[in-house]
């Protein structure tokens, strides 16, 4: 860049990648990113850190940069006393998380934007999120915080130091894993009786507000109803995901998911859009579109893939991050409709019936939170789903408000593709085409596992976490791997094509090698030769988005089941153990681990398919399995139109599995005790759903 464009610039982001950190470019505040370049400045200068933490779809990020980073005055103080550091924490999930743990550990609570400041050591002594530019209503001002901190580090530096150090010891001593006993089914039991106690039995979901989609709980109750049969267990599956699709969490006019509830009745969402959920919400309505045939599911989960594929993916076939909250300085201004502007795009029979379907107002069917008062605007909601017949002759309707609504400003979009959110995206999609047999489905995810590995493998082939603008950066983390593991598990159920085994077992190699802790166990989030930060964590809470040890615990069972390699099964069990009294003291944080747990418990189904590729009776056979809900299963087919030496090499024991009778033949076995190989489908089903419902 010429030296003359780098003077219009106020601050050091200017080369940066980041969209968040790109926003804050012309900021008067002089912004660094994170590196040696600011902390060597602080350690000279003898100033302390502000460190901000965000990301571009964050609304309270906006309104604080709004607010007082585009303030002179702020900026100018900010300047005098500080250091000042940005980091996007959809790109250094590592640093975001060290500091997000502290500042829940110094206030009880967090949030973005994450408000951190630190000694040049990278030891933070005070913390918080958003402050706004002067003190009111009880919330210290950044204005006079900053006045605070200055004097503090003049006049009392030794305390603060002394606090920084107690606050980085109490971090590094957080969790000391004490490995534990193995689980049995009592502990499912339990993670289903805390989630029985949290469910809204009026609203669906779980807690009151903010309601979060929480996809990885659905998916988890789904499980426990297989197990059980135990009816309440769906009930809270169903009464969820259709309450959700008939709020305003879901966009009725382009599909796809808000990122939450701001009330307990799935009306008014916080608007953005995040890739994560789309996918994760996504495989939840295939589970359960498998496991009740609700067609209103698999309608779901369509439009979900819809608006990903139309919206969300890149010209080389990755998926973008987010869609902001905001448009036109307003959160939410692009998804909500006045009456009058309905009443200028439909005609009078159809406004009549729209009007009434979704719940719209002359004053707004929502109150503004800030002043408790009707906006105006009303949010679409459902208060049933029409059957699918009624939603065909709607769809004139749904089009003609699209089109309207594409002439609107949209909101940003954040268009980093990052490596782990694409690796659920494959995941969903190899899902819903197996479930839905949509071969688009598979192209698409085939195209972006392609794209991934030649624009974010290194040349060791090691992973890479984030591509932007034809860069490709940062080293990947733990998620990166279990998530791109995750679809490729998926992607080669889904094709056979042993190239996706493959590569997910050449990554896994990696992932291990640099993620397990050799002493006790479990993986750590950043690896071995990652950046040296205040403490190397290992991640097991199940949020927004599930940890990488609960993922990596299904894929170590999937593919030791896939290949037959007991080890893989034996570190499975040393992770367990490692987390297991955590998980114990709040089974209801880990429930995509309880997946893992249910998976590992069993019954559990290894089935090999021995026929050829193309005969009518392999295809037909895979299809049928494949459209049954059976979760605790991994599925191989041995082709037997050729010699297959790679697969035989990945998968130690299913040279073994031919044709008998000249007919595609099933072998199935359950928790590792085979039943007699067959040809008969329907006796297939028998051995895959035997043994199921036990206490």
């Amino acid at each position: 860049m010429s030296s003359e464009l780098i003077k219009k610039y106020k601050n050091h982001l200017y080369n940066e990648k980041s969209p968040y950190l790109l926003q804050h470019v012309d900021n008067p505040v002089e912004w660094y990113p994170w590196g040696d370049e600011a902390f060597n400045k602080a350690i000279q200068e003898d100033k302390p850190i502000f460190l901000s933490i965000g990301y571009s779809t964050c609304h309270w990020c906006h309104v604080m940069a709004h607010e007082s980073f585009s303030d002179d005055k702020v900026a100018e103080l900010m300047n005098n006393v500080f250091v000042s550091i940005k980091v996007d924490r959809e790109e250094r999930p590592d640093i975001d998380k060290i500091y997000m743990t502290i500042c829940q550990m110094m206030t009880g609570s967090g949030g973005w934007p994450l408000t951190i400041i630190m000694t040049p050591e990278k030891k933070a002594f005070f913390a918080g999120t958003y402050f706004p530019k002067q003190t009111r209503f009880g919330r210290i001002g950044l204005i006079d915080l900053i006045k605070r901190i200055k004097e503090l580090w003049v006049n009392e530096r030794n305390e603060l130091l002394n606090s920084a150090d107690q606050i980085t010891f109490s971090l590094q001593n957080l969790d000391q894993e004490s490995p534990g006993d193995k689980f049995n089914q009592k502990i499912l039991r339990e993670t289903y009786q805390q989630l029985s106690r949290q469910f809204d039995a009026d609203n669906g979901g779980f807690g009151n507000r903010p309601k979060f989609p929480t996809p990885h709980n659905l998916i988890f109750l789904l499980r426990y109803w297989k197990r059980t049969a135990d009816k309440k267990a769906l009930e809270m599956v169903e009464k969820t995901l259709r309450a959700m699709r008939k709020g305003g969490i879901y966009d009725h006019i382009g599909f796809g998911f808000h990122r939450y509830s701001t009330d307990s009745i799935w009306l008014v969402p916080h608007f953005e859009k995040m890739l994560y959920d789309q996918a994760l919400i996504a495989i939840a309505y295939i589970e359960a579109y498998q496991a009740t045939k609700n067609v209103e599911y698999k309608r779901t989960a369509q439009e979900i893939f819809s608006y990903v594929l139309r919206d969300m993916m890149s010209p080389e076939s990755g998926f973008y991050s987010a869609e902001d909250a905001d448009s036109e300085g307003e959160e939410g201004k692009f998804y909500v409709w006045s009456k009058r502007e309905l009443e200028k795009i439909l005609e009078e029979e159809e406004l009549e019936l729209f009007v009434k379907l979704f719940n719209v107002e002359d004053s707004g069917n929502y109150l503004e939170e800030a002043s408790r008062k009707k906006t105006g605007d009303n949010i679409l909601y459902l208060k049933n789903i029409p059957d699918i017949e009624f939603q065909k002759k709607l769809e004139k309707n749904r089009s003609k408000l699209f089109n309207s609504r594409i002439k609107r400003i949209h909101p940003h979009k954040d268009d980093k593709i990052l490596t782990d959110w694409n690796g659920l995206m494959i995941a969903a999609l190899a899902k819903g085409a197996t479930a839905f047999q949509e071969k688009k489905y598979l192209e698409v995810a085939k195209k972006t596992v392609n794209f991934i590995l030649s624009n974010l493998l290194e040349s060791n082939n090691k992973l890479l976490h984030r591509y932007k603008d034809g860069v490709s950066e940062i080293k990947a983390f733990l998620t990166d791997y279990t998530f791109l593991i995750w679809g490729l598990i998926e992607l080669y159920e889904a094709t056979f094509d042993i190239f996706y085994l493959k590569t997910a077992l050449e990554l896994h190699e990696i992932q291990i090698n640099d993620f397990w802790d050799k002493d006790i166990g479990g993986f750590y989030f950043t690896a071995k030769d990652g950046e040296e930060l205040l403490t190397r964590q290992k991640e097991i809470y199940d949020g927004a988005i599930p940890s990488g040890n609960s993922i990596a615990m299904l894929n170590l069972l999937r593919l030791s089941y896939i290949t037959g390699n007991h080890e893989l099964e034996e570190k499975a069990d040393i992770l367990l153990r490692v987390f297991s009294n955590k998980i114990k003291a709040s089974p209801l944080a880990y429930t995509q681990f309880m997946v893992a747990i249910d998976f590992a418990i069993g019954p559990t189904y290894s089935l090999v398919i021995a026929g050829d590729s193309d005969a009518e009776d392999t295809l037909d056979l895979i299809k049928l399995i494949q459209q049954e809900y059976i979760p605790n299963k991994v599925i191989i087919h041995r082709k037997t139109e050729h010699e297959s030496p790679d697969m035989d090499k990945l998968s130690n024991f299913i040279k073994f599995f031919i044709k008998l009778d000249n007919k595609t033949t099933a072998y199935v076995c359950i928790n590792k005790t085979c039943q007699p190989p067959t040809s008969n489908p329907h006796k297939i089903l028998d051995y895959l759903k035997a043994d199921w419902k036990f206490s």
